[in-house]
């Protein structure tokens, strides 16, 4: 059995993809150095009787010993040798579960680092019954993988098979994923497959496993494409497979696909949208890839065109659309810089509520170009478009990591939940969100490099400089301060004004589950009026009406007499009109009044409205 690479367990066999070896490598286990035989295509290979928790690298030509490519566990960082570790020995309780399904789902984001006080994942395991009594699906974790140092965001790893052991290391992230199971959460993992960090990554000396024909914001591109890629683009898979089956995962989201190069006929994210959907009829429960991307492109998740009824696309299940989450800020906050400019004028959310993203093909200001693809609303489904108010990346690269709670009134916190929550899209939330956390989420990483650090510090000060922000207005983000910050503070859901709000959530995120009108996925079915002056909009949604008041004053809002709805979305007009009922307000003081069909919305305040049977007041 083979110890090394994908197959990284107890045995006796250990191989390595090293064609840049010129003289040997050499297996170094457990201090003893063992010379290793060259196989076909760079592969080197040595028996050599292992058990699990040893430690060892690969010396290539005489060099000093390097961790395993393929290493599963780094318990000394990716500067340190690797360990031997057997995935098989877990005992999974989890035989019962039977996945989530992403079209009714609602996802939870969370940096493992700063969800509670210890910083693990067994900690965390703690708080899972909050995420249960939320009401949401999918727990998505930040990228796991090993880094140099003990805290940041993650997308600095350097080992796509290896868990960050500050974190707890790989059988913490089994125990949270079969806990999260228990409880009937799924969980996703964020993973980077664009780039690598640039400190611990050693990956250069055993192959191409980087191109110099392609560059990242971030650093060097993978070879996806060029000379010798066919056995970077198997790594790849190959972390892919391991998620899936090793460590039961039911998500993977994909950071910035539009960074992963690659002009082959048949991409690398076509394989691994192939390779999920096999795996899925393996272990017999959904998985899903969902995608980060900038392109604003349709044909991510449309279907493949091998698949039945293909429509010729990369054929990934979902994507991240920031557009959604553009619109929504700039109709709370008022803030229109930078990216946020083509996002402040009149309707754009009632067009972004309807279609996923607002350059379709059109000119962007902040990119100086034409940019995205027109989306076929009657050919694809909403809940394939990830939408939110707040996302790790949203929040944290602002100057200060400051959350909408920090600036924005809790009455229009909770309308933009309400639009979020009754959306047609997938709705996901950042952990503290729900309850309108006081505590920021700011940029911090931990470089034992001095000199890479100092180059972090002094990048991030300068980003800010550019928008007029002086040196000492910008967190270091080399702190460990910087990270405690934005920690969650688990005393506040209890207290007021967060309680209110996360019961809010709550109920929102249970009447959506409730009423299918509030999670049908059918773009083309959802109607909004939006009042850019009255700051007023009401959506539609089959039999069902979400009203938002944004000003500062009460409001008189006429709604339109509801007729049922037919199994293909319009209404029955020739039959009796239903009577609307308030099933959920934010404020107590909403009243509507049947026969004259107008509603009484107090100022900064959110309601939904529908056929009798609903929730009510959830905030007492």
């Amino acid at each position: 059995m083979t110890t090394s690479g994908a197959k990284n367990v107890v045995g006796k066999g250990f191989s390595v993809w090293a064609p840049r070896a010129q003289s040997g490598v050499d297996l170094v286990l457990d201090g003893r150095r063992i010379p290793m035989e060259r196989g076909d295509g760079g592969w080197w290979q040595v028996d050599a009787v292992s058990a699990s928790g040893t430690a060892y690298g690969y010396s290539l030509d005489g060099g000093d010993p390097r961790p395993d490519p393929r290493g599963r566990r780094l318990p000394d960082g990716p500067l340190g040798l690797s360990v031997v570790f057997d995935s098989s020995a877990f005992a999974w309780t989890d035989q019962d579960f039977r996945g989530v399904s992403l079209q009714s789902a609602v996802i939870y984001e969370m940096h493992v680092g700063t969800f509670t006080p210890g910083g693990t994942l067994d900690s965390a395991i703690d708080r899972l019954d909050h995420l249960v009594d939320l009401g949401v699906d999918l727990v998505e974790l930040l990228p796991l993988a090993s880094f140099p140092g003990s805290f940041g965001w993650g997308y600095d790893g350097v080992a796509l098979f290896a868990i960050h052991e500050p974190y707890g290391g790989p059988e913490a992230l089994q125990r949270f994923v079969d806990a999260a199971h228990a409880r009937g959460l799924g969980v996703c993992l964020d993973a980077v497959y664009n780039h690598l960090g640039p400190s611990g990554n050693f990956l250069h000396e055993f192959g191409p496993y980087f191109t110099d024909r392609y560059h990242t914001p971030w650093g060097q591109a993978l070879n996806c494409d060029g000379p010798d890629s066919d056995e970077v683009r198997r790594l790849v898979l190959d972390s892919v497979a391991q998620w899936f089956r090793d460590f039961h995962l039911d998500a993977l989201r994909l950071d910035a696909i539009h960074e992963i190069h690659d002009d082959r006929a048949l991409t690398l994210l076509e394989e691994m949208a192939t390779l999920a959907d096999a795996l899925a009829h393996e272990v017999g429960r959904p998985l899903w890839l969902i995608a980060e991307s900038d392109r604003n492109d349709p044909r991510t998740v449309m279907t493949r065109a091998t698949s039945p009824g293909g429509m010729g696309g990369v054929g990934l299940h979902a994507q991240w659309a920031d557009d959604i989450h553009h619109a929504l800020h700039v109709l709370l906050t008022g803030e229109n810089e930078s990216y946020y400019a083509d996002f402040d004028g009149a309707g754009v959310v009632a067009t972004m509520l309807s279609r996923p993203f607002l350059h379709i093909g059109t000119y962007s200001s902040f990119r100086e170009r034409t940019h995205g693809r027109p989306v076929d609303r009657r050919a694809l489904a909403g809940w394939r478009f990830v939408a939110a108010l707040q996302t790790h990346d949203q929040v944290g690269n602002r100057r200060v990591g400051d959350r909408l709670s920090a600036t924005v009134p809790q009455g229009a916190l909770a309308c933009g939940a309400a639009l979020l929550l009754t959306s047609a899209y997938t709705p996901m939330l950042f952990m503290g969100e729900e309850w309108g956390a006081a505590t920021p989420w700011q940029f911090f990483a931990d470089h034992p490099d001095p000199a890479l650090a100092a180059s972090v510090r002094a990048g991030r000060q300068a980003e800010f400089a550019a928008h007029g922000w002086e040196d000492d207005d910008v967190p270091d983000p080399t702190s460990a301060a910087t990270a405690e910050r934005s920690t969650l503070d688990w005393s506040e859901p209890a207290a007021e004004p967060h309680a209110r709000l996360l019961s809010w959530y709550r109920a929102l995120i249970a009447l959506r589950r409730e009423r299918e009108d509030l999670r049908d996925p059918r773009l083309d079915l959802v109607t909004v009026t939006q009042d850019d002056q009255s700051r007023l909009l009401v959506v539609e949604r089959g039999e069902h009406r979400v009203v938002a008041n944004l000003s500062d004053v009460r409001a008189r809002v006429s709604l339109r007499p509801l007729r049922p709805s037919r199994p293909d979305g319009a209404s029955a007009a020739a039959e009796p009109a239903l009577e609307l009922h308030i099933l959920l307000a934010f404020d107590p003081a909403a009243a509507y009044d049947p026969s004259a069909g107008v509603l009484e919305m107090p100022a900064l305040s959110a309601c939904v409205l529908g056929p009798a049977g609903g929730l009510e007041d959830p905030t007492g």
